[in-house]
């Protein structure tokens, strides 16, 4: 997995999850694909990009998405988000289309929401690497067990997080999460392919109303 880098923090919490015999075969499906000359996102230091950016005691926000981006340069770890020099994606387009329509936001000229990540927002794909060109290509080689697991540790040891459940696969994970602790907003995904039904869920405003009701800070959503 190259140099991996991922904040202490996670390192205790998913101590037990690391030496799993279903993660060793991650990591061995990864060296092997190397060796063939496979080309994979992100690249190894950001594979625990959205781990290394948002500490376990400091996760406000869990936003899950499905797999990494499999466009050159595009992947960098963190759900939804594109390193600043990369065109933005459709659906992050309509990301801060709602934005804009729910609070004070200037639309960015880059899409790289690494300034969420620093607030709190974990930004979790489930599934963790992809072929270069081929999406969902490693939806099968144990990162769901991986990141449900780390759903299910989020869910059990902190309480008042709020999740977002963007389109049917994150709403496929809420059964992994406790929502008599936890706060879960639902909508459809924000791909236009979705017919754009995921315009006007305020997700953004009701997310800062929770962690006010909280007492933690809210999310400054300006890149």
């Amino acid at each position: 997995m190259g140099s991996i880098k991922i904040h202490d923090s996670w390192k205790n919490v998913l101590s037990d999850v690391f030496e799993t015999p279903y993660f060793q075969n991650i990591r061995q499906f990864l060296t092997a694909e190397k060796q063939h000359g496979k080309l994979i996102y992100p690249p190894g230091n950001l594979i625990f990009n959205a781990f290394d950016s948002t500490p376990f005691d400091e996760v406000k926000v869990v936003l899950l998405g499905q797999d990494p981006y499999h466009g050159a340069g595009q992947a960098m770890g963190l759900s939804f988000s594109v390193p600043r020099q990369m065109p933005i994606p459709a659906s992050l387009r309509n990301v801060y289309k709602e934005l804009a329509d729910d609070l004070d936001f200037s639309i960015p000229s880059h899409g790289d929401l690494s300034a969420w990540a620093g607030q709190g927002v974990l930004m979790l794909n489930a599934i963790l690497t992809v072929e270069a060109g081929r999406a969902g290509s490693h939806k099968d080689i144990g990162w769901q067990k991986f990141t449900d697991a780390v759903i299910r540790k989020l869910s059990e040891e902190k309480s008042g997080l709020v999740f977002l459940l963007w389109g049917n696969f994150a709403r496929s994970k809420k059964d992994l999460i406790d929502g008599n602790k936890h706060y879960i907003l639902e909508s459809p995904h924000p791909s236009p392919l979705a017919g754009n039904a995921f315009l006007g869920n305020r997700h953004f405003s009701m997310v800062n109303e929770i962690l006010l009701k909280e007492g933690k800070k809210p999310i400054d959503w300006q890149v």
